[in-house]
């Protein structure tokens, strides 16, 4: 079979980094190299305030885009130098599939169909790299009347329906989403809320770590039920799927609302272990009211990572085998990078990758568009 290798890109809205794979698609999907890069605290920044509206934004939004490009483009060196290694050449791979930094998702804003906007410059990353770029994944599912995510349930069907296990998949990432992967069902996903975006703010602001590294901190203080229950009073956790979120809801001033003045007093682990609880607990009761017989839990994101988080999902779970995706042949931080890789290839095989029972878009989509290196 001829050999299909496509690059895969990601930068989530954790803001941690970009993440990068070479991935095989000429048969199994298979990861051949991985990479990644740091995202710069003054650029982490600017998503941030990119994330609500500010003075010159259209500006700032480019130049963003820009340095969030040349990241990505290194990122690619860095793959192409371990594939030189293993003895392939650039020529052998089809085209990069990135994603870009979502900053706003609003897709149920404007009538028929609202907007949502990923910043990169998929034509400068393929001038940087010489290779062909896909980009602009959301869009068609979005003009088809559909939420344009979560994007990744597709792939996760691909890579672990079995026909046999009732399986879930379980991506934390800034923001949580569910697969569930029942055997002669439909593919179902969603969006569950906050994944890391919370508890990394919370972290930064009373630790000045950008995260909670193992979930310790957590684990070193209470969950409060009183704070947890107001959490818990938000809308979106109740909404049926098909549906979507971002930053534009979970972001520090719902978070400070949700806890008023009344938690000035409360130690600041306590809160920690209580946004980490908020997390599991959303995505734990999420998976019991739709798919109450899942007997497996893969996890994947820098979410599974967070030993105490895991620890609350399995506790949250119980019955359900609760374990990082790397226990089904890919490591938990490979997969989002690969997906987008997984998307770029069914686009250059015409095979629509939006699946319209998750997204409530009118029918299936190919997703994607493709910026040609000026080199092929």
């Amino acid at each position: 079979m001829t050999q299909r290798l496509f690059i895969g890109l990601m930068s989530g809205t954790s803001l941690d980094g970009i993440d990068g794979v070479l991935a095989d698609f000429s048969g199994e999907p298979r990861v051949l190299a991985q990479a990644s890069q740091p995202m710069p605290s003054d650029l982490r920044e600017q998503f941030l305030r990119l994330n609500s509206s500010d003075r010159d934004e259209l500006h700032r939004g480019a130049l963003a885009a820009n340095a969030l490009t040349q990241l990505y483009a290194q990122t690619v060196h860095d793959l192409l130098a371990q594939a030189q290694r293993l003895g392939i050449d650039a020529s052998a791979i089809s085209a990069i599939g990135a994603h870009g930094q979502t900053v706003r998702h609003q897709p149920q804003t404007g009538g028929t169909s609202g907007y949502t906007w990923q910043l990169h410059n998929p034509a400068l990353l393929a001038e940087l790299t010489g290779l062909d770029v896909v980009a602009d994944f959301r869009n068609a599912d979005l003009a088809a009347g559909g939420q344009g995510a979560p994007l990744v349930p597709g792939f996760h069907a691909a890579l672990w329906a079995d026909g046999q296990t009732v399986r879930a998949v379980l991506n934390i990432g800034g923001i949580s989403n569910l697969t569930l992967l029942a055997p002669n069902q439909p593919v179902m996903g969603f969006d569950c809320g906050p994944g890391n975006a919370l508890m990394d703010h919370w972290c930064e602001r009373h630790t000045g770590q950008a995260f909670d590294a193992d979930g310790r901190w957590a684990a070193s203080g209470r969950v409060r039920p009183d704070i947890l229950e107001r959490l818990l009073d938000e809308p979106f956790f109740a909404q049926a799927p098909p549906k979507s979120t971002g930053r534009d809801l979970f972001h520090p001033q719902w978070l400070a609302t949700r806890l008023g003045p009344a938690t000035q007093d409360v130690p600041p682990q306590d809160v920690q272990a209580t946004l980490t609880a908020l997390t599991a607990r959303v995505c734990a009761d999420d998976l019991k009211r739709y798919l109450p017989s899942a007997q497996e839990l893969l996890v994947c994101g820098g979410g599974a990572l967070n030993c105490e988080l895991m620890r609350q999902l399995r506790d949250q779970l119980p019955g359900v085998l609760v374990h990082a995706s790397d226990a089904r042949g890919l490591p938990a931080m490979q997969v989002e990078a690969c997906a987008f890789a997984w998307l770029a290839w069914c686009w250059f095989e015409r095979r629509p990758a939006s699946r319209p029972e998750v997204t409530g878009a009118r029918g299936a989509r190919v997703l994607g568009a493709l910026y040609r290196a000026s080199s092929r």
